[in-house]
């Protein structure tokens, strides 16, 4: 399996500088972004990173959006929010010092996604949404809300499990072993003993501080120009059957990759999952 090396670089909000960690895998010329959904981090992508870095001969990278993982948390939790998101890519996009990325996106991550690859001069080149468009129901919206800013504690691992299979029980029919490792890579451990999720609870004030409405984002699928692969849980709540059907006839005509026995959104951890994305992305 190709190596990795975990780096990071320096994003600016209104109250300081804050960490961007992310992990780098291979060292190809060519170069893949992998950036994972609201409550996730990096080491979601660890299974496709290893394999687009070895079947591709790509160096892929896979950050975690700050507030999350290793990253930083910013002193004003007002600040969580798409634009410091995609200021803090932007900054990523400079430190890998390439014209031209391509892009895997998770739920919030293909939402940067596209709306990276709609500005005008945009080194986007391929794109590949997971389980979102642009229209989100206000029900899917809530339903997150309900449960994003928690901030359980948990005993032992088995507890974090648990928890896992419990709240993202859409991310499709994981093995056991899948996940363990979701909840060992999702969970700190405490000074004292025990764990909590890695991720600052404070990500959800965007969720508080607003009324919850639809999201309407046509506008912007409208200027994407790139090729787009949409993956959706046959399942999803958040990503509408009749709204992954609009995007293949519209904007950039996505293709659409179904996975049956998923929700919002597929863990893209099975072999049909990494497969579809990487003969995705072998195309120039």
């Amino acid at each position: 399996m190709t190596s990795f090396v975990d780096k990071s670089c320096q994003g600016l909000s209104a109250t300081g500088f804050h960490r961007i960690a992310y992990r780098e895998w291979g060292t190809g010329a060519r170069t893949i972004v992998c950036v994972h959904g609201l409550t996730r981090n990096g080491r979601d992508f660890d299974i496709l990173a290893a394999d687009l870095a070895d079947r591709l001969g790509a160096r892929v990278v896979c950050p975690d959006i700050v507030g999350r993982g290793g990253s930083g948390r910013l002193a004003n939790p007002d600040n969580y929010g798409y634009p410091q998101y995609l200021a803090d890519m932007a900054v990523l996009l400079a430190r890998l010092d390439t014209e031209q990325v391509d892009w895997v996106g998770t739920s919030m991550g293909g939402l940067i996604g596209m709306m990276l690859a709609a500005q005008p001069n945009s080194p986007i080149g391929r794109l590949v949404i997971n389980d979102v468009g642009p229209f989100i129901p206000r029900q899917a919206l809530e339903r997150i809300g309900d449960y994003v800013g928690q901030d359980p504690f948990f005993a032992d691992m088995d507890g974090v499990e648990a928890y896992f299979r419990s709240h993202y029980a859409g991310f499709g029919a994981l093995t056991d072993a899948q996940w363990r490792r979701m909840a060992e890579t999702s969970s700190d451990a405490q000074p004292g003993g025990g764990f909590r999720l890695a991720y600052d609870p404070d990500i959800a004030r965007i969720f508080k501080n607003s009324a919850v409405t639809d999201v309407d984002l046509w506008p912007v699928w409208a200027a994407i120009r790139q090729p787009v692969l949409v993956v959706r849980g046959a399942q999803s709540d958040l990503l509408l059957a009749d709204t992954a059907e609009r995007m293949t006839k519209e904007g950039p005509r996505a293709s659409l990759y179904l996975v049956p026995d998923a929700g919002h959104a597929p863990a893209l951890l099975a072999d049909d999952q990494v497969t579809a994305v990487r003969n995705f992305l072998a195309h120039d």
